[in-house]
C-alpha cells in the first residue's frame, strides 16, 4: 500500500509540473515593435517593446549574448523594453529572444535581423528641382473594392456620408500613377495610410490606432511597398506622411498602456491653445507653453509624452522602419511645434544619421515667417535651438498669396503682401527650402476661395511654379475641383472624378475632362514639365520689384539664364519695363512659357486682364 502511495504521489508530481511547464510555454506574447530591423545599421541600438501577460515576472537573454545589453521595466508588468546593440559586422538571421524564470528558458521566440537592400530609389530626399503632389488617398480612386468594408474594422465604407470613409486605397494610386507623371509632378506626399481604427472620420488617417500596420483599407504592407516601387520605378519620390504629436483613441494600447505617463493625461479634456507662437515667445507663461505642447489636439487624439524616453524611443524608431521598409525618399512631419521640440530635433539628428541625403519637411501652421523660421534646421535661434528639419512649410506665402490675388491694390494690399512676406526671407537659415503652396486637404479650395475665378487660380500656380521654395499641389487643382471649409471637411475633401467604378466623368482622361478642366491641366502641365530640367527655377537667385498697380515682377537668374515672372492682377494694360532695366540688360528677346510664343520686343509688354507671364530671356 506504501508503494502505491508513493508511486501516486510520483505521478501527481509530474502531472503538477507538467502543466506548470505548459502554462509557462503557453505564455502569450501580443505584440513586438518593431517587428523586425536590420543589421548595418549607422546607430547600433535597438529597443524593442515586447507586450504580454505578465512579462516582467522574467529575466530576459538572447541566444547571442553579446547583442543583449539590458532590459527597462515600467510600473505596468505587461511590458518589457529591451535594449540590443548591434554592431555593423553582425549577420543577417533570426535572433531568439528568451524569457527565463529560475533558471530556466519558459518562452523563446525569434526577431528578424534582415540585410539591409540596396535601393534602386529612395533615400535620395525632395529637392527644388520637385513638384509634391498631395493625395488624400481615400478620395483620389479605388482601385480595390473588395478592401472597402474589413471584417473587424470599426468603420466601414459609404460614399454618402461626407465625413465617411469612401474606399480610395492604394491600389487606386497605383492605377494612376500616370497620370501623376504627365501633370509633371515629381514626388507624392500622401495623407497618413497607417491604421486608423477608430469608429468613426477615420478617413482622414491622421488617428493612427497601429503605428506599423497599413490601414487593410487601403491595403497591406506590401501593397505599399509595391507602390513606393513603381512610383519610383516612374521617376515619383514617396514622401511618407509621418504624426509623432498624437495617435488614435482607439490605439493598440489604449485600455493598457505601457506607462502612466505614455500620454499627457489631465482631470478631465484640455484641449491645446493651438498657439504656436507661445513656444517662442521670450514673456510666455509656463503655463500656455504646457497647455500648448501637453494639450490634446482633438478630443479623439491622446497627446503622445514625448519626454519619457521609452516613448520618444518608440516613435523614432517607428519612422526610421518605414524608411529603411519602404525605401522612402522623405517625410512630412505633422503639426510640428506640437510635439515636444527637443524630441524632434532629436528625430530628425537620428533619421539624418541613417538616410545623409534624406529629406524632412515640417508643418508650423503659423502666419508669421520670424515664426516659421524658428522650425527651420541651422536657424540661428537666440536660445541655441536647432530643430533637424531642413524644410518647413510657407504658411505665411499662402495666406499673402491667397489675400493678395482678391485684393484691389493698396499701400498694404494686394500683390505687395507677396513681395512683404519675401522681403522677410532674411528670417530664414534658407527661404529656398521652403514648401510653398496654396492649399491642402486642411484649406478651403484656392478655386472656391477665388470664388471660381480660373484666371486668379492660373496666377497662383504660376507662381508656385516660379518662385523661390519647392512647390506643392493638392489634388484636383488641376481640373477645378471646389470644396468650401464651411460646408464641412469632409465637403471640402471631395472625391476625385473618375476615381470610382461607375463615376460619370473620369478627369484621369482628357475624354473625361471638361473643356475648362482639360484647360486648367494643361495650364499646370505645362508649368511643371517646363519647371522639371530648369535649374535656374529650382536654385537661381531671386529678384523682384515692388509690385505697381497690382503688376508684381520678379526674376529667377543665375549665371546662365534668366526668367521674368509678370502676374498682372489688374485689367488689360501695357506693361513698361524701364524700370527692370539691370536685370534685362543684354536680353533683347524672350520665350512665352505659357503661350508658346515668342516676345521680340522686351521694352513693353501686353498684359491681358488677370494673367501670368513667365518669359525665358534670351
Amino acid at each position: 500500500m506504501a508503494k502505491s502511495n508513493n508511486l501516486l504521489k510520483t505521478v501527481l508530481v509530474a502531472v503538477v509540473l507538467a502543466l506548470a511547464s505548459n502554462l509557462l510555454l503557453a505564455q502569450k506574447i501580443y505584440r513586438v515593435d518593431p517587428p523586425n530591423w536590420w543589421v548595418g545599421m549607422e546607430n547600433p541600438e535597438l529597443q524593442i517593446l515586447i507586450y504580454g501577460e505578465n512579462l516582467a515576472q522574467y529575466q530576459v537573454s538572447l541566444d547571442c549574448p553579446e547583442l543583449y545589453s539590458g532590459v527597462v521595466l515600467t510600473e505596468n508588468p505587461n511590458y518589457l523594453f529591451v535594449n540590443l546593440s548591434i554592431p555593423k559586422n553582425t549577420k543577417a538571421g533570426e535572433l531568439k529572444i528568451n524569457l527565463n524564470k529560475n533558471g530556466k528558458i519558459v518562452k523563446s521566440f525569434p526577431y528578424s535581423l534582415k540585410e539591409r537592400v540596396e535601393r534602386p530609389g529612395g533615400y535620395g530626399g525632395f529637392k527644388a528641382s520637385d513638384v509634391m503632389y498631395l493625395i488624400m488617398p481615400d478620395r483620389f480612386a479605388n482601385g480595390d473594392t473588395s478592401n472597402d468594408n474589413v471584417k473587424g474594422m470599426k468603420e466601414g465604407c459609404d460614399r454618402a456620408l461626407p465625413d465617411g470613409r469612401h474606399g480610395g486605397d492604394i491600389q487606386g494610386i497605383i492605377d494612376h500613377l500616370d497620370y501623376v507623371k504627365e501633370l509633371g509632378a515629381t514626388a507624392l506626399w500622401i495623407n497618413p495610410l497607417t491604421e486608423n481604427d477608430m469608429p468613426s472620420y477615420s478617413y482622414h488617417g491622421y488617428a493612427t490606432t497601429d503605428h506599423y500596420k497599413i490601414d487593410p483599407r487601403f491595403g497591406t504592407n506590401e501593397d505599399y511597398l509595391q507602390l513606393v516601387r513603381e512610383a519610383q520605378k516612374k521617376g515619383l519620390k514617396m514622401v511618407q506622411d509621418i504624426v509623432l504629436n498624437h495617435c488614435g483613441l482607439e490605439v493598440w494600447w489604449k485600455d493598457d498602456m505601457p506607462a502612466e505617463d505614455w500620454v499627457h493625461q489631465f482631470l478631465e479634456f484640455t484641449r491645446t491653445t493651438y498657439n504656436v507662437a507661445s513656444i517662442t515667445d521670450p514673456h510666455a507663461s509656463p503655463e500656455d507653453v504646457k497647455m500648448m505642447v501637453d494639450g490634446w489636439f482633438d478630443k479623439s487624439m491622446p497627446d503622445l509624452n514625448q519626454r519619457n524616453p521609452l516613448v520618444a524611443n518608440y516613435l523614432i524608431q517607428n519612422s526610421i522602419w518605414w524608411i529603411e521598409y519602404a525605401g522612402l525618399d522623405g517625410i512630412r512631419l505633422d503639426t510640428q511645434p506640437y510635439s515636444d521640440r527637443f524630441m524632434v530635433a532629436e528625430w530628425g539628428r537620428r533619421i539624418c544619421e541613417e538616410y545623409p541625403n534624406f529629406n524632412i519637411v515640417g508643418e508650423a501652421w503659423v502666419q508669421n515667417p520670424i515664426w516659421v523660421a524658428y522650425w527651420q534646421e541651422r536657424k540661428d535661434n537666440k536660445d541655441g535651438f536647432n530643430s533637424m528639419v531642413p524644410v518647413v512649410k510657407d504658411f505665411p506665402l499662402m495666406f499673402a498669396i491667397r489675400e493678395a490675388l482678391i485684393e484691389k491694390a493698396a499701400w498694404n494690399k494686394g500683390m505687395v503682401k507677396i513681395y512683404n512676406v519675401l522681403s522677410q526671407d532674411y528670417a530664414y537659415a534658407d527661404p529656398y527650402k521652403l514648401l510653398t503652396f496654396g492649399d491642402n486637404h486642411d484649406l478651403p479650395r484656392m478655386l472656391t476661395h477665388f470664388e471660381g475665378d480660373v484666371d486668379r487660380l492660373k496666377m497662383a500656380v504660376a507662381i508656385l511654379a516660379t518662385t523661390r521654395g519647392i512647390p506643392s499641389f493638392y489634388i484636383g487643382t488641376e481640373i477645378l475641383m471646389e470644396g468650401d471649409e464651411k460646408q464641412g471637411h469632409g465637403k471640402m475633401r471631395k472625391d476625385f472624378p473618375g476615381g470610382w467604378p461607375g463615376d460619370q466623368n473620369n478627369a484621369f482622361t482628357k475624354e473625361g475632362r471638361t473643356e475648362a478642366q482639360d484647360e486648367m491641366f494643361n495650364y499646370v502641365a505645362t508649368l511643371l514639365n517646363w519647371r522639371k530640367d530648369k535649374d535656374v527655377i529650382h536654385n537661381g537667385h531671386l529678384t523682384h520689384y515692388l509690385p505697381k498697380e497690382n503688376v508684381y515682377v520678379y526674376f529667377r537668374h543665375n549665371q546662365h539664364e534668366s526668367v521674368m515672372v509678370v502676374i498682372n492682377n489688374n485689367t488689360a494694360r501695357t506693361l513698361d519695363t524701364q524700370r527692370f532695366a539691370s536685370m534685362l540688360e543684354g536680353k533683347k528677346s524672350g520665350y512665352d512659357v505659357i503661350r508658346k510664343t515668342s516676345v521680340s520686343d522686351l521694352s513693353k509688354i501686353e498684359l491681358d486682364t488677370h494673367s501670368a507671364y513667365i518669359i525665358e530671356l534670351k
